[in-house]
Order: structure tokens, then C-alpha cells, then sequence
């Protein structure tokens, strides 16, 4: 499992940002090969916004000289220098500015689509918004829907990317539970595929076969 939180948007910057290979931007992200190029050729995370790993601390400038200098070359994710960094706890729910409260239905929209391991119960601490919220968003019935565009919660200011990494972490053994799953639910035996022996049509051959019926055959059921 990659360690990488947003592969789809990471994915989406190196394709961007870097002369990487689908293979290895693929091997980094967690994806797979078809999934990369999908992204590449727009029919796979269309509009998605790219996330930088150099920004967020998890891959390096000198890392990917090396990936792109070498095709062969795995790259490898950068030790994190803010994990052992104590994170305080808050206390009481969250308070978001009027300006910033039209924006949480967008936020909901981006875990709903990226990251649907994540719980309601934790999209509404993250964040601060209600259940009824989410569930609006979700089955398309919130009055605002045709106007809300998934968005990350970093990027309108309702949480900080540390923050958003712990509850995606979290969840990530939920996630690898719920892909399993649905691997395992498309698995299983396939069409036969049509028979086109010789032997298939003898049935038929010996119906067709015989003397040509006579004008006597054919009328003798008008008489």
C-alpha cells in the first residue's frame, strides 16, 4: 500500500510537473499503470486539482533528478519531519467564519468522491458540519447541488493538511477493506465463450440433409 494520502492528485502534479514514467509515477502513488495513463489522456480524474508532494514533505526535488534520469529507478517516499511534532487536542467543535460556511458542502463533496472510507462522524468533527449535511450532499438533494464542486478541505481553509492526513490515515485500513471487497465482488468465472467447432453445427447439417422436398410435399397440406 502506498504511503502517499492523495495518489490521484499526486499523480495528477508529476504527470504535470515531471518527465516521470506512467510506471514509475504508477509505483509511487499506489496506482496502476492504466490508472496513470487514464489521468494522462483526461479520462481519469478530470479537473482534479494536482497536490505537490515536494510542498507536502513526501517526495524531493533531488528524487525525482534521479527518477527521471533513470527509468529503472524506484522513487522513494521522504521521512516525514512533522510526524513526531505533537498536534494539540481541541476542544468543543469548530468554529468556520461566515465566509467560509458556504464551502463546507464542496469539502463534503471531495470526501464523498475521494475518500469514501472516511465516516460522516469524521467529516463532521474535521470540518464542522452536520450529518443532515452530508447525507444532503451525497443523495444530490441539498438545495445548493447544482453548484457544489468537490474541493479539498486544505485548499478552502477548513482544516490543515496535518489535520486532513491523520483522519485519511486512519481510515486507511478501512479503505484497503472496502478495495478488496469490491475486487472481490467482480471476480469470479466469466462467459463461456461461443462455441465454433465443426462438431457445433452437425445437429443442423443433419436436419438440412436429404433429397430436395417436391412440389406434392409442399402442397399436400392446402389439399
Amino acid at each position: 500500500m502506498s504511503e502517499v494520502l492523495m495518489p490521484k492528485a499526486t499523480a495528477v502534479w508529476l504527470l504535470d510537473n515531471t518527465s516521470l514514467t506512467f510506471s514509475q509515477i504508477a509505483d509511487f502513488c499506489g496506482l496502476h499503470y492504466l490508472e496513470v495513463k487514464g489521468i494522462a489522456d483526461g479520462d481519469v480524474a478530470e479537473n482534479m486539482r494536482g497536490v505537490d508532494p515536494i510542498a507536502g514533505g513526501i517526495l524531493s526535488r533531488a528524487e525525482i533528478r534521479k527518477g527521471e534520469d533513470d527509468e529503472g529507478y524506484k522513487l522513494k517516499v521522504a521521512e516525514s519531519k512533522i510526524a513526531h511534532i505533537p498536534q494539540p487536542k481541541r476542544k468543543g467543535s469548530r468554529y468556520t467564519p461566515v465566509i467560509r460556511r458556504q464551502d463546507k458542502p464542496d469539502a463534503v463533496a471531495w470526501f464523498i468522491r475521494n475518500h469514501p472510507e472516511v465516516s460522516d462522524a469524521q467529516i463532521s468533527k474535521l470540518i464542522g458540519t452536520t450529518k443532515s449535511t452530508i447525507n444532503n450532499v451525497r443523495d444530490k438533494s441539498h438545495w445548493n447541488s447544482p453548484n457544489i464542486r468537490p474541493v479539498d478541505p486544505v485548499t478552502l481553509g477548513l482544516c490543515t493538511q496535518i489535520e486532513l492526513d491523520e483522519v485519511i490515515s486512519k481510515s486507511a485500513e478501512k479503505r484497503r477493506k472496502m478495495e478488496a471487497e469490491k475486487a472481490e465482488k467482480f471476480e469470479g468465472p466469466g462467459i463461456a465463450p461461443a462455441q465454433d467447432e465443426p462438431e457445433a453445427y452437425e445437429d443442423q447439417d443433419n436436419t438440412t440433409s436429404g433429397a430436395e422436398p417436391s412440389a406434392d410435399d409442399i402442397f399436400k397440406n392446402f389439399s
